[in-house]
């Protein structure tokens, strides 16, 4: 006869609820990949290396602060006993604390999208210490822990930090945007806008398709409780009748959010602007994420598709007519989505569920007023103090170099296509004649032609060349592009310059080597120069003339 395995039903509940909050957890961490890739992507090329650093501080710096002091914030705000339980508190404690900190820690990131280009590191490493001791935690302090705002009527209902972590967020960066000041030459004297366009609309969307997969961990995972005990025997908790509404309305959210933006960029300019489909995205799933427990499929797909409809009018505002330039749209995708979601929470209740206007427009409010005030006081004192905004010559020379010392992207062209320096051993230099009169050869190419370009020069025996990332125009023509929903003139083509001197190597042989090199047969393949060089000096031998080249 087989006994049955004596299983104690408590600690088989236990074990199973931490492994998938362990689980979630570690994946709304992994948001912050998607984070540094999405802003990345919209800034310049020159403040790529300071955003991705800012989003790695943002971790390292608060979750450190968030336990030492975040964490036990709250829950003095929330009325608690032993706020600073956690900190010995064991296994379990640590989990949830852990729990806890991922959320923070997401809403100290989105700051960062909105002072991009021009914040002092020291600025923002600051602010995320004081976000992460006080400013967030009295928020969640108010609400998820038991403070004020859950005793107005039913009490502010905010399941998985739709206004709490995403409105705040992007409150706390339009205010913290409105502080510094544009960036340099994003307005003219006129008040006109001028579009900077950021560098790469691929890290863009790759880091919006990554935030999409960690908002799963962020919505389903708050259902946190896979099973509970009921007399003595294990049943299901939040899954019975919660997490599976959560994944329908999440998903939905999301789909809804993007088609919302894709419609209104559509109307506004006649096409649909990719980074606003990205944008719109999120912002469907911040609309959904307060309310994502108790609402109706129906109201997933109208919640979603506003969220993403205003995106368009809501950035336009910011733009054109508050003049504050909110680098990564940080407030129309958190802010203002996040506001709209708790708004309309009990439109679209499920019946039963009590949720109140009055609860959800006072915690908004009560919120984004903390959350305002706070910050402006916060980056107010750093610009008097001098600390807050990087110096004209460094905001101009890029974030990347003054605030690092790096360069993003040092490489040019395929690096499998470099060429030794000597040209290799296998090289003859062909005698140029008895004169031997130096000559520069000076071509501006596309650069993606680099690499042919750099191999046909080597070949013809004159493999020493200098190259520079330049922009120009030619005989090829201007064209439109579109950041964001709005047009700009492309006049100015990216092109690599190339400048080879040489003295025992006819010019006329390597400006046919790189003509070679770099033809497509369409216009926009280059120009290239012949230019006469008095003199040249070697700087270690001393040398001159042709010796020296």
């Amino acid at each position: 006869m087989l006994t049955p395995l004596q299983i104690d039903p408590a600690a088989l509940a236990s074990g199973v609820n931490n492994v998938w909050v362990l689980t979630v957890t570690f994946l709304i961490f992994f948001m912050h990949a998607g984070f540094a890739m999405l802003e990345a992507g919209q800034v310049r090329s020159k403040n790529v290396a300071n955003q991705l650093t800012k989003n790695m501080l943002t971790w390292s710096v608060g979750v450190i602060v968030y336990f030492l002091v975040g964490a036990g914030v709250s829950s003095i705000v929330g009325g608690g006993a032993n706020p600073f339980g956690y900190i010995a508190g064991g296994s379990d404690a640590w989990i949830g604390w852990l729990f806890g900190a991922v959320f923070a820690m997401t809403a100290a990131t989105i700051v960062s999208g909105a002072v991009a280009g021009r914040a002092k590191l020291r600025a923002y490493v600051t602010y995320t210490i004081l976000l992460s001791a006080v400013i967030y935690p009295v928020v969640t302090g108010l609400t998820w822990a038991g403070g004020f705002l859950t005793t107005i009527g039913p009490g502010f209902q905010d399941f998985a930090g739709g206004m709490i972590v995403h409105g705040m967020g992007g409150i706390a960066g339009l205010t913290a945007a409105w502080v510094l000041g544009p960036r340099m030459d994003r307005y003219n004297e006129d008040g006109s806008v001028n579009i900077i366009p950021g560098h790469s609309l691929t890290f863009a969307v790759l880091g919006t398709l990554i935030l999409c997969f960690g908002w799963y961990g962020f919505n389903v995972g708050t259902a946190a409780s896979v099973f509970v005990v009921e007399e003595g025997s294990v049943a299901l908790g939040a899954f019975a009748d919660t997490v599976g509404r959560v994944a329908l309305t999440t998903t939905l959210g999301m789909a809804a959010g993007a088609i919302g933006a894709a419609t209104a960029a559509l109307a506004k300019t006649g096409k649909v602007d990719t980074l606003y489909v990205a944008n719109g995205m999120l912002a469907g799933l911040v609309g959904i994420t307060s309310n994502t427990n108790a609402i109706t499929w129906v109201g997933a797909l109208v919640i979603g598709i506003l969220a993403g409809a205003q995106l368009p009018v809501v950035f336009e505002f910011i733009e054109k007519r508050l003049k504050i330039d909110d680098v990564c749209a940080v407030f129309p995708v958190h802010g203002s989505a996040g506001v709209l979601g708790a708004v309309l929470f009990p439109i679209f209740a499920i019946p039963g569920y009590s949720v109140s206007f009055v609860g959800q427009i006072v915690g908004v409010a009560v919120i984004a007023g903390w959350t305002i005030v706070a910050t402006a006081i916060v980056f107010g004192v750093l610009k008097l103090i001098g600390q807050a905004r990087v110096s004209p010559e460094h905001e101009r020379e890029g974030l990347d170099v003054a605030e690092h010392g790096v360069n993003t992207y040092p490489e040019f062209g395929d690096p499998g296509a470099d060429v030794m320096a000597d040209g290799g051993n296998d090289i003859i230099r062909t005698d140029g004649g008895d004169d031997r009169d130096i000559k520069m050869v000076v071509a501006m190419l596309r650069p993606e032609k680099l690499g042919d370009v750099k191999q046909a020069i080597a070949e013809v025996g004159a493999p020493s060349i200098t190259v520079t990332n330049v922009s120009g125009r030619g005989s090829q023509p201007a064209k439109k592009g579109q950041w964001r929903g709005e047009e700009y003139t492309v006049d100015l083509h990216q092109k690599v310059k190339i400048e080879c001197v040489v003295a025992d190597v006819p010019a006329m042989d390597v400006a046919e080597a790189i003509r070679e090199g770099a033809n497509t047969g369409e216009p926009g393949d280059g120009k290239i120069f012949i230019m006469p060089v008095d003199e040249a000096v070697q700087v270690r031998t001393g040398k001159t003339g042709p010796d020296a080249v």
